[in-house]
């Protein structure tokens, strides 16, 4: 998942961005960065975590997966006299990118990057007409693919799940029917037929198109995924004493961290109908509240920090448990009819 949501004051389908960093105060402070220590920034997106870390005096090591944001943060490199090291990486892989002797603390900003809403061609955005993309890689599959090939059912599934949009049955009858005809091949073609179907109401806060877009992204780039894995592989390079602090902006991302957290805090194993196995030992503990949200003055400033929230926890000595992503709850929706193959 690449870079910053927290540094984008747009909604899920685009518009004017600002390069804010959201809830950074907050991420300061929980993660405690100090001279000498290693850490390890998932989402470097524009900079804005990583730059407030080099200047506490600690080293970081900056990941994404978009190659763009990765050309981009060269001059950040050149400044920060060797204590930053840029990789070209999901985060799903942070433990590639990690040195031996483990990490100080990790931090994460869930979601898509200004600098990808902002690029036309990117696709991201349906406020600027472009090739139906939304890849952060620059591979794999595209967005304009899962609306051309992907079956009716499929399409449901993604757009309720992901997008939680209550039309999405309506909508998807109604790509299949248009594609038949003509593929879709950019974003404004997509966004035109939903608001053709589904019109905006007067009491309507967002474009029709919203939901399907933020569906199909988080889709494209198999987000959910990668956090669930991100945590799992954080788990394991922190030393006891490190610090992971994940930022979301989605209800879905917020529960897969809200559940890790929960998992992880040691609770007895066993249903409540039967007799408890055996009490597990934490390798997290809680840091501060159980979430933090942006202040109203925050959210005033950036309008992108209203639905963020942070969550936070302090690497135990306990060994780190298995990758369960059961604990999760998640469909598998990356296995959904092969694109109608």
């Amino acid at each position: 998942m690449a870079a910053n949501p927290g540094e984008d004051s747009t909604d899920a389908g685009g518009g004017p961005v600002r390069h804010i960093p959201v809830l950074l105060n907050e991420v300061l402070a929980a993660l405690e960065p100090l001279p000498g220590k290693i850490i390890l920034d998932g989402t470097f997106g524009a900079g804005g975590y990583t730059s407030a870390i080099l200047g506490t005096g600690a080293n970081v090591v900056a990941l994404d997966r978009d190659p763009t944001a990765i050309e981009a943060g060269q001059a950040l490199v050149a400044e920060s006299q060797g204590r930053l090291r840029l990789v070209h990486s999901q985060f799903s892989r942070l433990a590639d990118a990690a040195p031996s002797g483990g990490l100080d603390g990790v931090v994460l900003d869930i979601g898509v990057s200004s600098m990808q809403i902002d690029e036309a061609d990117r696709g991201f955005s349906f406020l600027k007409n472009g090739p139906l993309d939304m890849r952060m890689s620059a591979a794999g599959v595209s967005a304009a693919d899962v609306i051309n090939r992907a079956k009716v059912a499929d399409l449901i599934r993604i757009f309720h799940f992901l997008g939680e949009e209550s039309q999405s049955p309506r909508i998807a009858h109604a790509i299949e029917k248009r594609r038949a005809e003509k593929p879709f091949e950019t974003t404004r073609d997509l966004a035109g037929l939903i608001e053709l179907v589904t019109p905006r109401k007067m009491k309507d806060k967002i474009h029709p198109a919203t939901r399907v877009f933020q569906a199909l992204r988080i889709f494209v780039n198999d987000e959910l995924g990668e956090l669930a894995q991100a945590l799992f592989v954080a788990e394991r390079v922190l030393k006891p004493g490190g610090r992971l602090v994940v930022v979301t902006f989605h209800s879905l991302e917020d529960r897969i961290v809200k559940a890790f957290f929960a998992d992880r805090a040691g609770k007895a194993s066993g249903s409540r109908h039967l007799p408890v196995a055996h009490e597990r030992a934490a390798t997290f503990e809680r840091i501060g509240k159980p979430m933090v949200a942006a202040t109203e003055a925050e959210a005033q400033a950036n309008p992108r920090a209203r639905s963020a929230k942070l969550r936070a926890g302090l690497r135990t000595a306990a060994p780190a448990e298995a990758a369960d992503i059961s604990i999760f709850g998640l469909p598998n929706l990356a296995s959904l009819g092969k694109l109608g193959a």
